[in-house]
């Protein structure tokens, strides 16, 4: 099915979604295919909560098995935060999207997302 019309928007849901990031691949917002819905990513922060170490940050949006860099290795200090995406720089999630992150180090980054289901 093809993504809705936002003009004709019939309904918008709020979300969040949450994660503690390790170096493997986390599938933070996933779009299923044929949905009929758009997903609108309003704000990415990331968490640096290591209290020593800066950590690096990776953030990508996976369309049909091509992964498209939001974000590469873009380091975060220690005990400091990242806002990686913002109502200034909103993202669109196609119907089959993915939003995935990974960490140069396990346990040290999380991120907190706000997105909206548009139908």
């Amino acid at each position: 099915m093809a993504n809705p019309n936002m003009a004709s928007a019939t309904s918008i849901t709020g979300h969040s979604a949450v994660a503690q990031l390790g170096t493997g691949t986390t599938s933070l917002i996933t779009h299923a295919a044929a949905s009929g819905t758009i997903v609108k990513i309003e704000s990415v922060i990331v968490s640096n909560v290591d209290g020593t170490n800066a950590a690096d940050v990776n953030a990508w949006v996976l369309r049909s098995s091509v992964a498209y860099n939001i974000a590469s290795t873009i380091s975060v200090p220690a005990d400091a935060t990242l806002v990686l995406v913002s109502r200034e720089t909103t993202i669109y999630l196609m119907e089959g999207d993915t939003f995935q992150m990974s960490a140069s180090a396990a346990s040290d980054l999380e991120v907190v997302a706000s997105y909206e289901i548009i139908s």
